[in-house]
């Protein structure tokens, strides 16, 4: 890849925004620049109500090897790395804000926030040779901030296990520790998501943002709280036009406009 090509690709089509980290020589490693780029995209699509699905990709063989150590290396201060790490916060939180739903697609490895991208989503679908680790430890580094998203997505001893051994799981266990949500072979992975943002495009994207935006509120808050949230979205979901046209239309039995 020539320096003059973007780090960041957007591509639209039938309301599904993809977005592939295109940093294919160095693995998609997470830099300044990539982040910042990422960012900016995933703000411009939460104001953009033609999209109703957002995809992350990744260019070359890997969908994402984590931060890009040879800049973090070049740039050994205190400050660069609080500053780097809250850079990388904001691009997780910014996914969860996001309105539309945002799916991983995972073709090859997703290493420490490589994982943790793949965490931060939504959904995640992945090629039967996808790769999954968080490796800093091999190299002395614990990998708190994908910690934060990790045991978010699976069992706290299954989420501690990989950040202590740095070992990696393959596709079909991430799927069974809830890592991802589905696995296919890997020239049927682009089929598959098709089908799944085909089923999440028809759906009411109105009913879509309130619901995703009180999943996540209702997971940080108790039970008392979570109901009492709960109850207050569905009563605003209940009241608004999609509700009541999709209601109506499936007492008379017809598809939903």
């Amino acid at each position: 890849m020539s320096g003059t090509e973007p780090l960041l690709l957007r591509h639209d089509a039938g309301g599904v925004a993809t977005l592939t980290l295109n940093r294919p020589a160095q693995f998609n490693a997470l830099s300044e620049a990539l982040l910042a780029e990422l960012l900016g995209a995933l703000q411009a699509i939460g104001a953009d109500e033609s999209v109703r699905v957002v995809v992350v990709a990744g260019a070359g063989r890997a969908f994402c090897a984590g931060h890009d150590l040879k800049e973090m290396r070049a740039n050994h201060e205190k400050a660069y790395m609080q500053a780097l790490f809250r850079q990388c916060a904001r691009v997780m939180t910014a996914i969860t804000a996001l309105p539309q739903p945002v799916i991983a697609r995972v073709h090859g490895v997703a290493t420490a926030a490589g994982c943790q991208l793949v965490a931060a989503c939504d959904l995640a679908v992945a090629a039967d040779v996808a790769k999954f680790a968080v490796s800093g430890i091999n190299v002395g580094l614990f990998c708190s901030t994908p910690a934060v998203a990790l045991s978010r997505n699976m069992g706290r001893k299954q989420a501690m296990e990989m950040l202590l051994t740095g070992e990696f799981i393959d596709a079909l266990e991430a799927q069974r520790r809830g890592l991802v949500n589905r696995v296919v072979p890997a020239d049927a992975l682009d089929a598959e998501l098709a089908r799944l943002t085909d089923s999440i495009s028809e759906k009411s994207a109105l009913a879509l943002r309130l619901g995703k935006e009180l999943f996540y509120r209702q997971l940080e808050t108790g039970v008392d709280a979570a109901y009492q949230l709960a109850a207050e979205t569905m009563a605003c979901n209940m009241m608004s036009e999609d509700a009541a046209a999709g209601i109506d239309a499936f007492m008379a039995k017809r598809p939903p406009r």
